[in-house]
């Protein structure tokens, strides 16, 4: 018997213990359900602003000289005199003399044409005189009628004609002692410097590059979505009184600087390797009256280039964190839930997007990053406030 109850006393308690175990979990009190719905997620937000607006298109290129010559000699001879301003970098004016050729000869040359033409015209008038004796001693009722030879006519012609060429000479002449002289129709700078005192230069052969003062050009690359903006065709051409406005930017010694130019001309052709399409602006006197506190837009500067677009008016503009993707913002309606739209876009830059449809003044848009949004979604906005704050809005 005590081998009997050693063997089943443990399985009698174990047995028990189940038992009243059981019992407790019939019996216990069942856990209150919460009614309380899902915490909404709180989000910011920023309203739709409608306004009007003049978009605008950034870019960058160099300065570059409008009108850029070579210095071409068109007689060859020595050099006996350079002027001090032809420097590379430096200032010269119109029709100044750079570069003095030797002239000696061609002055040589001036005095022996001009005494040619003193010649021709006194055979000139020599033949002019002896026709007229002819023509006076002629009678017609005895000789009959004169011939063009007999009254000396061909020999006038040809003195006419000897005294023109000596007249061509002579101006030849003229115009090869004025070419002596080199210099540039423009107010300008120097590029390039490639002669000097006592050189001996030959026609066609360069002796240095000047680039006009008057005006200076920035090609601008633009992209397809940009020349939409500005409104522009390719192969577009300025008139006078529609040119579009440009404003540069650089830093020069260590301050911005502005300038004002115009859009002249959209190129014919796509860069093939680049895809772009280029403006070409144009700025007036930049070492002048366009200078910017007599700060000039100088030539090989790199510069911004902000260009006035179209005008839009009653557009709906929003932050640019507002964007989803290409085509998507989130909308929060009256009643708190989140809506996708999917709207279309004009216009858009790092602070802000231009849509024309899909949403409406006023209404609220998501502004920071949501994971997995879906419509419908419980949503908590906060708006921005002053001071760049954001507050609950009132429903």
């Amino acid at each position: 018997m005590r081998k009997i109850v050693k063997i089943l006393a443990p399985v009698i308690i174990l047995a028990g213990g189940a038992a009243m175990i059981m019992v407790m979990f019939a019996t216990r009190p069942e856990p209150e359900k919460s009614t309380e719905s899902p915490r909404p997620l709180s989000l910011f937000v920023d309203r739709v602003v409608q306004t009007d607006l003049v978009l605008s298109v950034n870019a960058q290129g160099e300065v570059r000289p409008k009108v850029v010559i070579n210095l071409v000699p068109q007689v060859p001879g020595r050099i006996i005199m350079v002027s001090d301003s032809f420097v590379e970098g430096g200032s010269v004016r119109a029709n100044e003399t750079l570069i003095k050729i030797e002239d000696q000869d061609y002055r040589i040359t001036v005095i022996q044409a001009e005494a040619q033409v003193v010649d021709a015209e006194l055979q000139l008038a020599l033949r002019e005189a002896e026709a007229e004796v002819a023509r006076s001693q002629w009678d017609e009722k005895v000789a009959g009628p004169a011939t063009p030879l007999a009254l000396k006519e061909p020999q006038v012609l040809s003195a006419r004609a000897r005294l023109a060429s000596s007249v061509a000479d002579l101006d030849r002449a003229r115009l090869n002692l004025e070419r002596t002289n080199i210099s540039v129709p423009f107010d300008g700078h120097v590029l390039e410097k490639s002669a000097d005192l006592g050189q001996f230069v030959s026609t066609g052969v360069a002796l240095g590059r000047v680039y006009s003062a008057e005006k200076v050009e920035v090609l601008l690359p633009l992209t397809d979505s940009q020349l939409a903006t500005l409104g522009l065709p390719i192969a577009y051409k300025a008139n006078d009184g529609d040119r579009i406005g440009v404003t540069f930017s650089a830093v020069v010694a260590g301050e911005m600087r502005h300038w004002t130019g115009q859009i002249v001309r959209i190129f014919a052709s796509i860069d093939s390797s680049t895809r772009m399409i280029y403006a070409a602006a144009e700025v007036n006197d930049p070492y002048g009256a366009g200078a910017d506190d007599d700060v000039p837009m100088a030539v090989g500067l790199f510069v911004n280039a902000e260009i006035e677009g179209q005008t839009i008016t009653q557009a709906h503009v929003v932050p640019r964190a507002a964007l989803r993707g290409a085509d998507s913002v989130y909308v929060v309606t009256d009643d708190g839930v989140l809506d996708i739209r999917t709207v279309r876009v004009l216009y858009s830059d790092a602070e802000k997007v231009v849509i024309s449809t899909g949403i409406a003044a006023g209404e609220l848009v998501v502004i920071s990053t949501i994971r997995a949004p879906y419509d419908g979604m419980a949503v908590e906005p906060l708006e921005r406030g002053p001071g760049q704050t954001f507050t609950a809005v009132q429903k």
